[in-house]
């Protein structure tokens, strides 16, 4: 007897999902079509990645153009040889697109995007893997809810619902007397070493925030002269 053919099942809908040359190519193009529309051209790169941040960047610079990410298309957007450069010496510019880096298209002043950027800068906890800037220790005793950062008599007992929880992340606490308490100095992270995910939840736990979002421009390109600056070079 033949075998009965197992039914196919037919989407209603269709998700409209970019093949990935596509994308390339939308990037690809939007990123010279910003360069028509803008005078100015920084690469940057950014320290403890945070997208909240970044996303203040953007509305603070609502007038400007950023993408991040893809630097292969980014370079070959920009140029990678004077032989394909999309403006003149923007393929100088391009050298620069190595690693966790991306581009803003401005026409606002040079000096006014460096000077944002030397002041913007964002505290936030630190990631699994970050390195830490910092030797935390929780002193013995009643554990506070800073974890020792601030006077006790400025601080409260930490709560003791969360005593499964720290216990959880690898400090040896017991409860006593609805309290939580630690028998001996508790080290949660030492300075330069990498945190694992245990020590950065303890971290965020106390509201250690050791982890600081910058963006660094590296070099940019203007217009007006078609030369390229590089930001270090001027700081020096």
């Amino acid at each position: 007897m033949p075998r009965s053919k197992r039914p196919k099942v037919v989407p209603l809908t269709k998700t409209d999902k970019r093949p990935g040359r596509e994308n390339k190519e939308h990037l690809y193009e939007k990123i010279r079509e910003s360069i028509d529309e803008h005078q100015i051209i920084f690469v940057f790169s950014v320290d403890n990645m945070r997208n909240t941040h970044l996303k203040e960047v953007r509305t603070d610079l609502s007038d400007s153009r950023l993408f991040f990410g893809k630097t292969k298309v980014m370079a070959k957007a920009l140029g990678t040889h004077v032989s394909n450069e999309y403006r003149r010496n923007l393929s100088a510019l391009s050298k620069y697109l190595t690693g966790n880096v991306g581009l803003l298209m401005t026409s606002r002043p040079a000096e006014e995007i460096l000077a944002y950027f030397q002041s913007f800068s964002k505290q936030d906890y630190a990631r699994m893997n970050a390195v830490s800037p910092i030797t935390f220790t929780v002193p013995a005793g009643v554990v506070y809810s800073t974890g020792g950062n601030v006077p006790q008599e400025d601080d409260v007992p930490m709560a003791h619902s969360l005593e499964t929880t720290v216990r959880g992340f690898g400090m040896p606490t017991r409860l006593v007397n609805g309290q939580v308490r630690l028998d001996q100095e508790f080290v949660v992270c030492r300075e330069g070493k990498r945190l694992d995910s245990k020590q950065a939840a303890l971290l965020k736990v106390f509201g250690v925030a050791t982890a600081e979002f910058v963006v660094r421009p590296s070099a940019y390109w203007t217009s007006a002269t078609m030369k390229v600056t590089v930001v270090d070079a001027m700081e020096e």
